[in-house]
């Protein structure tokens, strides 16, 4: 009898360890493992809206991480709030063979403030976050976790494939809402589309699959992630958040929610700030230099505090409020802006927009809340819309700089949403121009003057060291200047001219011993020792995106040397010019008596190309850093 049930007890052992989910490492296919640092094994997402003010997320994993690169790709990070709270966490940990060694709850997750910075006052966002790297590869996650969430405004894009390195075996979504919620979806770079029926509670169900995804290898200069990863979005036609309800279907009727709901009547100021506008534009008859004048009023007024706790997460601080504590968030600084403008009769619109060095629009065809996290500030004048970033005390008035520009925005007025295009800043405006006079001595040492000039968005180059002491200005030049040994900077100053496009002039006065090396009649030393590039770019074969170049800029540079008398050249003269869609660069030096003059200008052009571009691009660097890397080599006469 006892053989019987041990017998019976192995084979409900073997049954149970069946039914698991094979994690063998060795069994994912072939076909997934090029360019993956992780894989997918399975996903399950899915979103129940129950009402208005209840949906419920829950989001099962089971991930396999192939090198040390996956390790971030499976670090677990869920953020929380007194909206959106956390029902259960757990998950477990399985070695390359697909057997368990161990397990982890929501105790093991670290718990801290989402914003980690000194500007952030108030914010009731959390993060619980997990990294449950082993040391050991490959290993395999699997976990679980609940959410329910007091809103229906904003539900999170579904990203099966959601970086680079991640291959996918299978992955769903399931949303599931009452017949009378309507939804708008709109699939992005998705190879199936939405199936959808209803389920047995009567409830519509949309539902998306993907299977055997390869993973996308990172690309330098690669197109923003929208163009090549697959995403699904959803926006809901009804929907409440924290308590107030409201409807749209396009940009015109959300941006119209946005201004009744968030931004009326938010505007008032005491009687003592209006008079003192008043004083502060009194004789002048232009619009424009009137704002001006209450922008910069505002910028040395006020300082930038983040401030994301409920509602105020969309709502602004009332100007009455930001006009006493002299402080607010993004959205707090633009309504006060407005506010005072306002109190001058100057019209103005809040705009929300995705920020940040990589330029990203809001989707024209697709209305959604979640699109944007900044907001500026739109001054529709005649002819002559001006654009206003608010949380800057520095920004010069009608300067965005890389960080908003050259993108649609939502410009939230009184009669509805509407979308706008910020300035854009091409590589001609984005100029670097250096001029430099130095006398090397028959030591080697190296003494001189640099001016400087940045225009556009390479005006911010150098921000930081302006109103620094001399002390921090030599430490930080020294690391920027790093080709020049030695480097010792005797004088600095800078000069601003905060027109809308803004100019910043940099003088120095330098000196470095041993700059150039002397030996038995000859003289060696770098031709271009302040504006070098340090690395050639890797290059990728057999590459899938087109190339992407962001941001455009000019750089010239001309330095003068002045060597001791009676040296000629004793090696090919540096002499090199390229053309290219994307950029030209030209490098060339000319010694006539005891000057040497060196010239070098290289401009990279914004835009999309071809993907075959890339490898030009390549060569077109490499070329570049093998012109900045020549040395002078001067023997006596």
């Amino acid at each position: 009898m006892r053989i019987i049930y041990t017998l019976f007890f192995l084979l409900l052992l073997n049954t149970i360890v069946l039914a698991q989910a094979d994690y063998k490492a060795d069994r994912i296919s072939k076909d997934l493992l090029p360019y993956a640092s992780a894989v997918i094994r399975n996903k399950d997402v899915t979103i129940e809206v129950k009402d208005l003010d209840n949906t419920i997320y829950h989001i099962k994993t089971a991930i396999t991480v192939l090198n040390k690169n996956g390790d971030d790709i499976a670090h677990i990070v869920v953020w929380h709030n007194k909206s959106n709270t956390i029902r259960s966490i757990k998950g477990s940990i399985y070695n390359e063979f697909g057997q368990p060694i161990g397990k982890f709850t929501e105790r093991d997750f670290a718990d801290v403030n989402a914003a980690n910075d000194n500007l952030t006052l108030f914010q009731d966002s959390r993060v619980k976050h997990y990294s449950p790297s082993t040391g050991s590869y490959p290993y395999t996650i699997e976990y679980e976790y609940e959410m329910r969430s007091k809103q229906s405004l904003n539900f999170n894009d579904w990203e099966p494939n959601e970086t680079v390195g991640l291959a996918v075996e299978k992955s769903s979504f399931t949303f599931i809402c009452k017949p009378d919620f309507k939804i708008r979806h709109k699939e992005i770079n998705m190879p199936t589309s939405v199936s959808m029926g209803t389920n047995k509670d009567g409830f519509k169900t949309y539902y998306w699959q993907v299977a055997n995804l390869k993973a996308i290898k990172d690309e330098p200069y690669s197109p923003n992630a929208d163009k090549y990863l697959s995403i699904v979005k959803i926006a809901p036609e009804n929907f409440k958040y924290e308590g107030i309800s409201g409807s749209f279907t396009n940009w015109q009727e959300l941006g119209k929610w946005n201004y009744d709901k968030l931004l009326a009547n938010r505007q008032a100021l005491p009687t003592t700030t209006i008079q003192q506008v008043n004083k502060l534009i009194a004789g002048i008859t232009d619009n424009k230099l009137k704002a001006k004048k209450i922008y910069e009023y505002m910028q040395n007024k006020t300082r930038y505090i983040s401030v994301q706790v409920g509602i105020g997460g969309y709502q602004p601080f009332l100007a009455a409020d930001v006009d006493n504590l002299n402080y607010g968030d993004c959205k707090g600084l633009v309504n006060y802006t407005q506010a005072l403008l306002k109190a001058a009769d100057i019209d103005s619109w809040y705009c929300v927009v995705k920020s940040g060095s990589r330029k990203v629009s809001m989707m024209a065809d697709f209305a959604s809340m979640n699109q944007g996290d900044h907001v500026i500030l739109c001054l529709p004048l005649k002819n002559d819309t001006t654009f206003l970033e608010c949380t800057s005390q520095k920004m010069p008035f009608g300067f965005l700089s890389d960080f908003t520009d050259d993108r649609t925005v939502l410009a939230c007025t009184p009669t509805g949403g509407k979308l706008m295009r910020t300035p854009k800043y091409t590589a001609k405006v984005n100029t670097q121009a250096r001029k430099a006079g130095f006398t090397i001595d028959n030591k080697g040492e190296l003494t001189g003057n640099v001016t400087t000039v940045f225009k556009g968005t390479q005006f911010d180059n150098h921000e930081a060291l302006v109103d620094e002491p001399l002390k921090e200005q030599v430490k930080i030049l020294q690391k920027r200047y790093n080709a020049i040994s030695n480097l010792d900077i005797e004088k600095c100053s800078y000069v601003q001219d905060k027109q809308q496009l803004p100019v910043a002039t940099e003088n120095i006065k330098l000196n470095a011993r041993d700059f150039a090396t002397t030996e038995n009649g000859k003289l060696y030393f770098s031709i271009n020792p302040l504006n070098r590039s340090i690395r050639p770019l890797r290059d990728v074969r057999s590459r899938t995106t087109p190339l992407y170049i962001n941001s455009g800029y000019t750089d010239e540079d001309e330095i003068t040397f002045t060597i001791p008398p009676g040296y000629k050249s004793d090696r090919t003269p540096l002499d090199v010019a390229i053309e290219k869609p994307f950029g030209t660069f030209k490098a060339s030096m000319v010694l006539n008596g005891d000057q040497l003059v060196f010239k070098r200008t290289l401009q990279i052009i914004e835009g999309n190309y071809s993907k075959e571009a890339y490898h030009e691009l390549v060569d077109f660097y490499q070329a570049i850093v093998e012109a900045d890397n020549y040395n002078v080599a001067l023997v006596k006469n």
